[in-house]
């Protein structure tokens, strides 16, 4: 057996940014189950479409280059998402203010993510010139779009969790 190709790097890069991308699919719609009938809820309501439809994506560019999805890597990557949902919030059972923080803010870095995962992705390994179907600025900006959404939010479950004196928006 030879030394991987760059082809074989690839692939096992997009199978890891593919399960990276379901924990951030479901946590959007864990934290939008979590926030329904509120104006947190519903953005996330927004934010998790539009993650999914990046998964989607995503998975399209691994068909078209004919790279095979890991269910080993993708189950582990649900499993990684609920045990997260394990981790200590200040309260014994319940939602708590720390807990649409955490959740934000780990979107916000997911996005965040996604916008250098897209650059590589269509610059660095040159998919830009291999899938022009593919509109890679437009995949940065509506990651610029989700983040736009979130960070007034974040920023308010922050206040709320670390300075409950402020008002927060819900």
């Amino acid at each position: 057996m030879g030394s991987p190709s760059s082809e074989d790097y690839l692939g096992i890069y997009l199978k890891d940014q593919l399960a990276a991308g379901i924990v951030w699919r479901e946590l959007a719609l864990r934290a939008e189950r979590q926030n329904r009938e509120s104006e947190t809820g519903r953005a996330l309501q927004r934010v998790a479409q539009a993650i999914a439809e990046d998964v989607e994506t995503f998975e399209l560019i691994m068909d078209r280059l004919g790279v095979r999805r890991s269910r080993v890597k993708n189950a582990m990557a649900f499993a990684a998402e609920r045990a997260g949902r394990l981790k200590l919030n200040g309260q014994i059972l319940g939602y708590s203010p720390l807990s649409r923080f955490v959740e934000l803010e780990a979107l916000v870095m997911g996005i965040e993510g996604k916008k250098v995962l897209w650059t590589t992705l269509g610059d660095v390994a040159g998919l830009r010139t291999r899938l022009p179907e593919i509109d890679f600025d437009e995949l940065m900006v509506r990651a610029d779009q989700q983040r736009a959404e979130l960070e007034p939010l974040r920023a308010a479950a922050g206040r709320a969790a670390f300075r409950p004196e402020q008002p927060a928006t819900s």
